[in-house]
């Protein structure tokens, strides 16, 4: 009884409460005409809804890569990941509304427009008398006037790739290889992997790459894969079967957890799927990704582990192992990134040079990307994704089972591809052979050791991390790194211009193991960087300045909007007003 009287007194007190409330607001409203109270209450519903969604919307990227405070906060609690994302847009929508500021608006897309005009200049100058090509001819030009035309296109290279003056990019080059690959690829033109039936001897060719890479990598024998168009659909495939395994599992906001370092690829991949991608943080000292951090990352959302097997920026391996421990414990998929690197690394204990393990022998990894197409020589346009077992192959593929044209499956993004990529793929791999590759892989993973040791020598620059493999990343304390980066360019060099830290690197290919090469680079850098010392302080110029200055524009806005503006420059068939006198010859966004 008593417990009954309790609640007779609650609900007297709370009908007392609620009288009192209605009368007050009955009092407010005294004064209101019913349209005034409808059109209040519709408007303070809209605004509510629209706080709710401005606070709560979900995020498919997390906070930039660039940002000090993400790497700090993401440090301590990547738990945070909702704080910084609210951080993120309410910034987005205050540099939306300077922008919209008349005089500051102007201003600034005045700034932008002539960035872009300067761009298209650089890129698309011609050679006096060049003019573009805007319709198809009456009359087909015959083979002679064709390949004419060709040696006159080949006339605007002007960066010596053949030389070793070039970071990565052209990964062999050999004349005896060449011709292989132009003959093969003749032979399989018009090939289509789409169509097994009437192209059996593609399919058994794509089968044995995809097997060959397999056993390199150590993978057992219900591992399996598939040949791709490069690193970035390899990339992305992984994702989609990661995500698709998450969507099965009841997750509906899949999360991919990857180290700052790791390709874009995966930005791209958690933009196109509506993945959320949560950048980890590294070791400032190693480079490595922070293993404690991805571990309290880690939460019912996560849908895949990342590591690079090595990283594209610094060339640091990650720790593999470790994070396969993760994946073990929290029985989640692991995928190692070796697109950069992949075919040198199978290669190096062969070749005399130790590495931690990083593929399918490590417990938890289940899928690995690895591109042919670099240091496995192949043509570009061709990659693998491998995974450990056949289960997860199965969430890559897409399936049409009612399409009217039949029944429609294809294993990867493309649905007709290149027969004649993938038999110029098989043909390099048997080509070159495992003592091709070992061969290769030595002179190579030396090369670049020379280098490093060489840098560490120099006072006033660093090389981040410990490289391993082929790249080699030098940064300074003294000066703005871009300033070397600009006195190489003078000089013939054409190297990769890297952010966040600010940095530039040399990725070594067979072109750099040729007589003479390393030894000059390693000299013109020292050159350089004693120049340099003797002013430290000078401001950058020229592209440096505009790569460093990229930097600390705090709208990245603007910056994808410059990097657009280069990307519709590739398209660009009107010859530009101004000219300068040589082309630029440099074909990265900055």
């Amino acid at each position: 009884m008593d417990y009954l009287s309790a609640l007779e007194v609650y609900k007297e007190m709370l009908l007392l409460y609620m009288g009192k409330g209605q009368r007050q607001v009955n009092a407010l409203c005294a004064d209101l005409e019913p349209w005034q109270i409808i059109g209040a209450t519709f408007i303070t519903t809209l605004g509510a809804v629209w706080v709710k969604g401005f606070l709560f919307q979900r995020e498919t990227v997390s906070s930039p890569r660039s940002s000090p405070v993400c790497q700090r906060i993401t440090t301590t609690s990547l738990h945070w990941s909702w704080v910084l994302g609210l951080a993120s847009r309410i910034k987005k929508k205050c540099y939306r509304l300077i922008r919209k500021i008349p005089f500051v608006g102007v201003k600034i897309q005045s700034q932008l427009n002539k960035a872009l005009d300067d761009m298209s200049v650089s890129l698309c100058t011609l050679k006096e008398g060049m003019s573009y090509t805007q319709q198809l001819p009456l009359k087909g030009l015959s083979q002679g006037q064709v390949l004419d035309k060709i040696r006159e296109y080949q006339t605007l290279n002007e960066v010596q790739w053949e030389k070793g003056c070039v970071s990565g990019a052209v990964y062999w080059g050999d004349e005896e290889l060449t011709k292989l690959l132009v003959k093969v690829y003749g032979d399989f033109a018009w090939s289509n992997p789409l169509h097994p039936d009437i192209f059996p001897g593609v399919r058994k060719m794509e089968a044995e790459v995809v097997r060959m890479a397999c056993t390199l990598f150590h993978g057992g024998a219900n591992s399996c894969g598939t040949v791709t168009s490069g690193g970035t659909e390899s990339i992305l495939m992984a994702c989609k079967a990661y995500r698709d395994m998450a969507y099965e599992r009841g997750v509906k906001h899949p999360e991919i957890l990857a180290p700052m370092s790791v390709h874009a690829a995966f930005d791209k991949a958690a933009h196109y799927f509506g993945m959320k991608l949560v950048h980890i943080p590294l070791d400032r000292k190693t480079m490595k990704v922070d293993v404690k951090a991805m571990k309290r990352a880690i939460n019912g959302n996560t849908a895949m582990l990342v590591c690079s097997a090595p990283q594209f920026p610094h060339g640091v391996m990650d720790p593999v192992q470790e994070v396969g421990k993760l994946a073990v414990r929290y029985n989640l998929p692991l995928h190692v990134d070796a697109c950069l690197g992949g075919f040198l690394i199978v290669f190096m204990a062969k070749a005399g040079f130790s590495l931690a393990p990083f593929d399918f022998g490590v417990p938890g990894v289940t899928s690995i990307s690895a591109d042919t197409h670099k240091y496995g020589y192949a043509p570009k346009g061709s990659s693998v994704i491998l995974y450990s077992d056949k289960k997860y192959r199965h969430y890559q593929y897409f399936v049409a089972p009612d399409w009217q044209g039949g029944i429609y499956a294809s294993p990867s993004v493309a649905g007709s591809r290149p027969g004649g990529i993938i038999a110029a793929c098989w043909a390099t791999m048997m080509h070159m052979g495992e003592s091709g590759y070992v061969d290769a892989t030595r002179n190579i993973i030396r090369t670049a050791r020379k280098i490093k040791a060489e840098v560490h020598k120099m006072e006033g620059v660093f090389v981040f991390g410990d490289p391993e493999v082929s790249v080699v990343a030098i940064g300074s304390n003294d000066f703005d790194i871009f300033r070397l980066s600009n006195a190489l360019t003078a000089k013939g060099w054409n190297l990769n211009t890297l952010q966040f830290p600010s940095s530039i690197h040399i990725c070594c290919t067979v072109l750099h193991t040729q007589p003479g090469v390393a030894d000059r680079f390693v000299r013109v850098v020292r050159e350089q960087v004693a120049i340099i010392m003797k002013n430290p302080k000078e401001k950058t110029t020229g592209m440096g300045a505009i790569y460093g200055m990229a930097q600390s524009i705090p709208d990245r806005s603007l910056v994808t909007e410059i990097s657009r503006g280069f990307l519709d420059c590739l398209y660009n068939t009107e010859v530009p007003k101004a000219q300068p006198a040589h082309m630029n010859g440099n074909g990265k966004a900055h």
